[in-house]
């Protein structure tokens, strides 16, 4: 394994006391053996730890402590004001770290929700599966090609069970989108164009006055493979916050295009793109942030395009709304035969002329999903894939994160589906891999 930083760590004598404790420990088995009165026995259920226990982390915490078959028994967060408030939530089962490493040591936590900030989810979700934990990783799933890869590569190498968190995934409307998709109705899709457009203002998120950093945070882990800077308190905000500041969060199109470029991908079984082209800056928000405040991307597939358009100067959204300035995404595909635009709630089929013979729409076929939590959850007992897992996103992850290494270049980049690898460009190589922060190290032993 790769040298760690000199924080809280676990010992040698700690380590082997846990290894002998798993080989002794109970299995978790799948829901079905139950016992006819519906309750779920200690052995059966699944421990559960979270790191980072702030806005979607706890959304995430939740939708899973509810079940029965689930006990939560760590909590991470680098804030212990943060920490220990959910630990005082669930109290007689769970203990509180600052350092995710303890946490990833217990051999009592099955499974393991990851919501930190961007920077940190690669690492994070390798170091995760090598400790034999199944992993519910929040989007985006990375921010650097060869992080999308190496994950990838990780969780296979390791057999575990990921969802990555697109929750609208999980919704009726996409499942009704990809029918009709899939039906051929619209015949042969040419070109997908997707959005998310909002209007900050030309303060943007504001700025932060100096200060030290608060009492209770390490500051340092929370920067941990990123770059060194000035506690700033926009930065360590929420996630809303984090997608203003590049080397953190790489913006808003990783910020929100995992949600949006999903539908696409999924409905027309997309692969890597082989060509990827990005254009933009920060062009007219004056605030703490560096990330782009416009960015247009173009991908090229085998017989097919599509596009992706950022602003946050701007929320007029054709078919999806204009006027006061709000939050606007959508996509549309554009068929042969007709084009139907849709957002997470609502789709509408529009015929060219008499070209499209038959709008009505194509039967079911798609069941409903449980929850995208609970779909993980069934992953972790079933051992069956669920619908986000890290083998399916990381075709939508790659794009991103080749968008944005284009964005840095100033070029197109080309990548060969085949080989994993760019094409012809040594330095657009040689970027797709991070440099982090010494003491922590990149996982190359996954590429």
């Amino acid at each position: 394994m790769n040298e760690t930083p000199s924080l809280p760590r676990v010992t040698r004598r700690h380590f082997l006391q846990t290894t002998s404790a798993a080989l002794t420990a109970p299995l978790v088995v799948p829901a079905g053996v139950l016992g006819a009165d519906g309750r779920t026995a200690p052995s059966e259920r699944i421990g559960l730890g979270i790191i980072g226990v702030n806005g979607m982390g706890q959304a995430n915490l939740q939708n899973c402590a509810v079940h029965q078959d689930v006990v939560v028994r760590g909590v991470c967060d680098v804030s212990r004001q943060r920490r220990e408030a959910v630990v005082a939530r669930f109290k007689d089962t769970a203990t509180g770290y600052n350092d995710f490493r303890e946490l990833l040591a217990r051999p009592d936590i099955d499974a393991v929700i990851i919501a930190t900030p961007p920077h940190w989810h690669a690492l994070m979700g390798i170091r995760a599966v090598e400790a034999g934990k199944d992993i519910y990783l929040q989007k985006p799933m990375t921010l650097h090609p060869d992080e999308t890869l190496a994950l990838r590569n990780a969780v296979r190498k390791h057999g575990r069970m990921s969802q990555i968190g697109t929750q609208i995934h999980a919704g009726a409307n996409y499942r009704r989108v990809v029918e009709w998709i899939r039906s051929g109705k619209l015949g042969p899709i040419s070109v997908a164009r997707t959005f998310n457009f909002m209007n900050q203002g030309r303060d943007g998120i504001g700025r932060a006055p100096a200060e030290d950093v608060p009492a209770g945070l390490d500051w340092d882990l929370w920067c941990g493979p990123g770059p060194s800077r000035p506690y700033n308190a926009l930065l360590f905000k929420s996630a809303t916050e984090h997608c203003s500041f590049w080397d953190y969060s790489g913006g808003w199109t990783p910020g929100m295009a995992p949600h949006i470029v999903d539908l696409p991908v999924w409905a027309l079984n997309l692969g890597a793109p082989l060509v990827t082209a990005c254009s933009g800056g920060r062009y007219v928000i004056r605030d703490d942030g560096d990330a782009p405040d416009v960015q247009e991307v173009v991908w090229q597939y085998p017989g097919f395009s599509m596009t992706w358009m950022m602003s946050c100067c701007n929320s007029f959204a054709f078919d999806f709304g204009r006027g006061t300035p709000a939050r606007r995404l959508g996509i549309y595909f554009h068929g042969l035969n007709g084009t139907l635009f849709t957002n997470y709630s609502t789709h509408e089929v529009v015929p060219e002329g008499d070209f499209l013979k038959d709008n009505t729409p194509p039967p079911e076929s798609i069941p409903p999903s449980p929850g995208h939590e609970r779909e993980w959850l069934d992953s972790v007992k079933s051992r069956q894939q669920p619908s986000c897992c890290v083998d399916y996103h990381w075709k939508v992850d790659i794009a991103l994160t080749l968008a944005n290494l284009a964005h840095r270049l100033r070029r197109s980049v080309r990548f060969d589906p085949a080989t994993d690898r760019i094409v012809d460009d040594p330095e657009a190589a040689r970027l797709a891999r991070p440099v982090y922060r010494s003491p922590w190290k990149f996982p190359d032993e996954y590429l």
